[in-house]
């Protein structure tokens, strides 16, 4: 049974810094797509990074790229998103999501698995 748990969600003031993490567990192989997502209220999900465990590769939407990194360690069963410069609009719930299968469409991958969510708060 796969299971992703994600920590490091907390409340920070426009211009700081939080780092996700994301506990992998599960999958039968080690080169999955494992990717964040967030859902503000009232707004749309939105995929916001993944990276394609086997090889490396990023992908990230347009309201982040430059802001967040996500990486993943050595053992790839945690991946991470550190974020930077942090912005009001970046306040939401943040899940960690896997795709067993990589990442072949980048973030409109149709990722599987879900985790329960770390909620980010940033003040002005």
């Amino acid at each position: 049974q796969v299971q992703l748990v994600e920590s490091g969600g907390g409340s920070v003031q426009a211009g700081g810094s939080l780092r996700l993490s994301c506990v992998v567990r599960g999958y039968s192989h080690t080169s999955t797509c494992i990717g964040w997502f967030r859902q503000a209220q009232g707004k749309e999900r939105e995929g916001v990074a993944a990276i394609y465990t086997g090889g490396g590769a990023t992908y990230y939407s347009d309201s982040v790229k430059g802001r967040f990194t996500i990486s993943r360690d050595s053992a790839k069963t945690t991946v991470y998103l550190q974020m930077n410069s942090l912005k009001p609009e970046d306040t939401a719930e943040y899940y960690c999501v896997g795709a067993p299968s990589g990442c072949y469409a980048g973030l409109s991958t149709e990722f599987l698995d879900w985790g329960q969510g770390t909620r980010v708060t940033v003040s002005s």
